[in-house]
């Protein structure tokens, strides 16, 4: 008998599912967006907040940020970026939690948090806002406890 016949400690585990998926060919495209603005630094998720009131492209969003970062030359500056965004913030987040129906699912999933987090926007007037800023108050609202934290460090 060899290694490879041995009952590992996977086949007398719970049931969990370990396989790993590839995201719905039917996903809305925006949910992509939200996997990869969750990836961003707190510093960067709230100056794309900001800057989202100037453009309203999400990708266009992080790649200036992420450029301001890296400190190319700009006619921004990402603490003017973080104070806009800080604003708009703190004007928007008593709105999103009054409508939020309860606790976010306990997962580790990007995809599922964000398929929480995104119903939420669509019930909360958040003044005018496209698709990029919606994206970006839908990742401030998972992140929250961050975003809440970077506000109170930036005068909010």
């Amino acid at each position: 008998m060899s290694d490879f016949d041995t009952v590992s400690d996977f086949d007398t585990a719970p049931d969990f599912d370990t396989v790993f998926g590839l995201p719905a060919v039917d996903d809305p495209a925006d949910t992509e967006t939200g996997v990869m603005l969750l990836g961003l630094d707190g510093e960067r998720l709230v100056a794309g907040l900001g800057l989202a009131t100037l453009t309203d492209d999400a990708a266009l969003l992080a790649l200036t940020i992420d450029s301001l970062r890296h400190a190319a030359p700009h006619p921004f500056t990402l603490d003017g970026l973080l104070a806009a965004g800080v604003r708009r913030w703190l004007d928007v987040r008593p709105a999103l939690a009054a409508a939020d129906p309860g606790p976010a699912p306990v997962t580790a999933s990007p995809r599922q948090l964000w398929g929480h987090a995104t119903p939420l926007l669509a019930r909360v007037d958040v003044g005018a806002a496209g698709p990029a800023t919606r994206a970006y108050l839908a990742a401030c609202w998972i992140r929250r406890d961050d975003v809440d934290r970077l506000a109170a460090r930036h005068g909010g």
